[in-house]
Formats: structure tokens, sequence, C-alpha cells
């Protein structure tokens, strides 16, 4: 799929988010990459070979941070990664759907929740 409707695809699943969601993600940047670097799996522990990783928090979480770090916190950072993505979906209503759950489990990290919250949430 080309990156204009995939990105097209990725807009309409965050319109779908709650809005009380987007009205605190004004700090956060999304950024699409085609699959997680070799570095990032490994940082995480991951098997390139066994595992998935859909999307990515990167940032300091909202309950973490402190007036101590300035008065603009550097920009969080949320990736989205267009392969993985495609490949674990089998049609675009499918692949909207799961972007918008890989959205709301990253987003659950910029809140401070861990992955055992977030699944308990049902966005494991």
């Amino acid at each position: 799929m080309k990156r204009a409707t995939f990105t097209a695809l990725a807009r309409r699943a965050f319109e779908r988010l709650p809005k009380q969601f987007r009205d605190h993600l004004e700090h956060v940047e999304f950024v699409i990459e085609d699959w997680p670097s070799a570095e990032l799996l490994k940082s995480l522990e991951l098997d390139p070979e066994e595992d998935t990783l859909l999307g990515f928090y990167d940032g300091v979480p909202i309950g973490e941070r402190s007036t101590l770090d300035g008065p603009e916190p550097v920009t969080d950072t949320i990736y989205l990664f267009q392969g993985a993505l495609e490949e674990a979906c089998e049609s675009d209503a499918e692949l909207v759907e799961e972007i918008r759950v890989t959205l709301l489990h990253e987003i659950g990290h910029h809140f401070g929740l861990d992955d055992d919250e977030i699944e308990k949430l049902g966005y494991g």
C-alpha cells in the first residue's frame, strides 16, 4: 500500500479515537515508518523472527513529567510500523481497526500505563 493511502487510513483511525484522548496529544508527534529498526527490537528484547512490533511510544509519560524539565516538554513520538500493521491485517477495515487499537495502546503508554494495564483495557 502506498504511504499516502496508509496515512489516510491512520488519520481515519486517529479521528475515531475518543476526544478526551485526542485533546491531550498536542505535544505528541506521530511518525509512520515501514518497520521497526533492528536496534529498537534489540533494545526491547524482541526477536525479529518471532515478535511483531506494530507501534512504539518514545517519550516521557505524563505522570512522570516535572516542572523541572522546563517550560515545554520534548515532543513525545508515537511510531506506527506500516509493514507490520499491513502484514497483520487482511482488509482496509481491519487495518483501520488495528491502527486504532495500536494508537490507543501507545497513547496508554503516553498516559503512564504499563502493558498489563493496557491489556486489561483491551488494547494489549
